[in-house]
């Protein structure tokens, strides 16, 4: 029983879109593969994926730019402006000047310096020492206001201390002066005359006068 044919419209279902995609783009590069041998053909694939993701396969006797080259050249299409070339000539110089940078610091870590003559170790000398100097500036730099901020923090845990003693010494105060009030008033009260201490009304006081 043939295959049934499949109708050709955006699967819903997530897996089996990536499930589809998945087989479908190997089986897309191995028919390059394949066209590459069998038939002597320049051939280049880019693949891109919903999640950005780039495959590609190029004839290996070709480069992607030599085929956009030749598409140009044979099609009349331009594929490249002048916007574009800036562009390409600017990243060839970013990465040049990377690549420089990346040469650099690896003679500042003392690797592959063997290939460097007199003058040029003599300025690599020179470029360590100021930065061994600038690195020990910033270090006491650092370490002075480390100092700083301890001789703040401390002078502010010595005015807390103080103002935590102050209240203390209030507080021990008003509690000495409220209970030497209340003794006075106990030492008081028995040198008071007979006559001016309060008595009880007797009921009958006022019938008896």
């Amino acid at each position: 029983m043939g295959r049934g044919k499949i109708e050709i419209k955006r699967i819903e279902n997530s897996s089996n879109r990536q499930v589809t995609y998945s087989k479908r783009r190997n089986g897309l590069i191995k028919k390059a593969k394949e066209i590459t041998v069998l038939c002597d053909a320049k051939v280049s694939l880019v693949i891109i994926g919903s999640s950005g993701k780039i495959h590609e396969y190029c004839s290996p006797s070709t480069t992607l730019p030599d085929i956009l080259e030749r598409y140009h050249k044979q099609s009349g299409k331009k594929l490249w402006d002048a916007k574009h070339e800036n562009l390409s000539n600017e990243i060839d110089r970013i990465k040049k000047e990377n690549d420089n940078m990346q040469i650099e610091l690896r003679h500042l870590k003392g690797e592959d310096i063997t290939s460097l003559h007199y003058k040029e170790l003599m300025a690599l000398e020179d470029a360590l020492e100021n930065g061994l100097i600038g690195a020990r500036e910033k270090q006491m730099e650092i370490y002075k206001m480390m100092k700083k901020n301890d001789r703040i923090l401390e002078e502010e845990h010595k005015e807390l201390n103080f103002v935590l003693q102050q209240r203390e010494m209030a507080m021990e105060r008003r509690e000495m002066e409220h209970n030497g009030y209340h003794q006075q008033l106990q030492d008081f009260e028995p040198q008071m005359p007979f006559t001016f201490r309060i008595q009880p009304m007797h009921p009958n006081l006022q019938e008896r006068m």
